[in-house]
């Protein structure tokens, strides 16, 4: 047993001092403070001027993801356990099913990529990059039999994961059937593809044509084509990822306004990061920060947007689309054609501490944040309450944090396998101090007690969201 004593415990209704009672893997009991056992065989870990919050839930990662050539740098070992030292207890990955695959051969990959390697629980979305009778026919099994419950399809990447409409209208209209959420890359493939045929013809190869080919226009068009659609399908749930632009957000919030089962995401990197600073970098810097849907630009509204979208809940998570390559070898793919250059962006260590600093500098309140980074995301994908709250009976998935500390974001200190840092000399006014699942501490300090093998794979049910 474990009794967490003197912290202030952080809920998605608001924050208050209270002592957490573990038993196993589970939390018994939240006390009043000094009304919790006072003597026993337990052990006490001080929690005095920290919060106390549920483990993080990261709803879209790749490990292992092959993309361009070449596979994302983190393994489910190297990156889950990036994510513990970062405050996240649990991801959500993609299995991958192309087209001419069996949906249920991709899911069976991912497993045997994931067992035995994790350091913290994990599940799987499903994407399928080929929509026929056959894969609408597994996506019942994968709902029913294996906990898999939300689906991903492509509005891009024609040639790789691209769906056109019919498709998608056919797994929407099965997902409105079986209840489970399909999930959109909503941007319109066929006509970047254009643009940028048209920008390497004029010779404009660095990596900023990435986001000046890939126009805010496409991800609103996109986004509410994918919206109407899934009106089509009876109002099928629908959850718009990595949304990175205002009019985009804009489609979700109208959609929403109405009462629809429409849903979104944003990450880190859109919150914060810009199209001249980071993709305009000097010479071929700015591939480091290639990701999709893109960084836009400093001088509009976007990234205030966003943070009013998170604080207003017509944007409902903040997850990383961690999906991490090496500057050299990788990103390097595409030096004189930006279009090669491997698509992502690694943050599952960071995400947690970058939506703090949203709280200290006044964008989000304390209960906000733990909603988007634990709560919601337990709740959109069927994992709550076992994940994403700190409540009795639920996992002792648990993250004390110190408002008091900084934390200096560096390739020389992250856990990720990466050779650079999107976050390069990024300053958090706060750190994340011990990180327990499934009431072992696996994090203490900077010193890591996890090992891989640790974490289990989570069966799914549906959307908490849904009527």
């Amino acid at each position: 047993m474990k009794l967490i004593k003197g912290g202030t415990v952080v809920g998605p209704v608001g924050a208050i001092p209270g002592d957490v009672l573990i038993v196993g893997e589970k939390i018994s009991a939240i006390f009043a403070p000094g009304e919790g056992p006072q003597e026993g065989d337990f052990e006490v870990v001080d929690a005095t001027g920290k919060y106390v919050i549920p483990g993080g839930v990261d709803a879209h990662t790749h490990m292992e993801l092959p993309f361009g050539g070449t596979f994302a740098s983190d393994t489910f070992d190297t990156g889950t356990k990036a994510a513990a030292f970062g405050g996240t207890t649990t991801i959500i990955d993609f299995a991958v099913q192309r087209t001419g695959e069996v949906v249920q051969d991709g899911l069976a990959a991912w497993h045997a990529k994931a067992a035995g390697n994790c350091h913290v629980d994990y599940a799987f979305h499903q994407i399928l990059g080929g929509v026929d009778d056959e894969s609408l026919k597994a996506m019942d099994q994968l709902v029913t039999g294996e906990g898999v419950t939300s689906f991903k399809l492509f509005m891009a990447y024609p040639g790789v994961f691209y769906s056109d409409d019919g498709q998608i209208l056919r797994a929407m209209q099965k997902a409105r059937d079986n209840g489970a959420m399909i999930m959109m890359h909503a941007e319109n493939g066929p006509a970047i593809d254009v643009l940028v045929k048209q920008a390497l013809e004029r010779g404009e190869t660095d990596p900023i044509h990435h986001g000046l080919t890939r126009p805010e226009a496409l991800e609103a068009e996109a986004t509410s084509r994918a919206i109407w659609l899934a009106s089509v399908a009876a109002d099928c749930p629908l959850y718009i990822v990595h949304l990175s632009a205002s009019k985009a957000l804009e489609q979700v919030a109208a959609a929403r306004d109405l009462g629809r089962n429409v849903f979104a995401e944003t990450c880190p990197q859109y919150l914060y990061l810009t199209l001249e600073d980071q993709l305009g970098a000097p010479g071929f810097e700015g591939a480091k920060w290639v990701c999709s849907t893109p960084l836009r630009s400093k001088h509009e509204t976007h990234r205030a947007d966003l943070w009013k979208g998170l604080r207003s809940n017509d944007l409902s998570v903040v997850s990383t689309d961690h999906c991490p390559f090496c500057f050299k070898d990788q990103k390097e793919l595409g030096i004189g054609d930006f279009s090669k250059i491997p698509n992502g962006i690694g943050s599952v260590e960071h995400r947690v501490d970058l939506l703090y600093q949203g709280v200290v500098d006044g964008k989000l309140s304390l209960a906000r944040w733990v909603e988007t980074i634990a709560t919601t995301p337990a709740r959109m994908f069927g994992l709550f309450p076992r994940k994403g709250v700190i409540a009795p009976g639920s996992d002792a998935d648990i993250v004390l944090y110190d408002p008091s500390a900084r934390t200096r974001i560096s390739v020389e200190t992250h856990h990720m396998n990466m050779d650079h840092s999107a976050w390069e000399d990024y300053e958090i006014d706060g750190k994340v101090d011990t990180v327990i699942s499934r009431g072992r501490v696996i994090v203490s300090g900077d010193t890591y007690h996890g090992h891989a093998g640790h974490g289990r794979f989570l069966r799914r049910g549906l959307s908490d969201y849904l009527l």
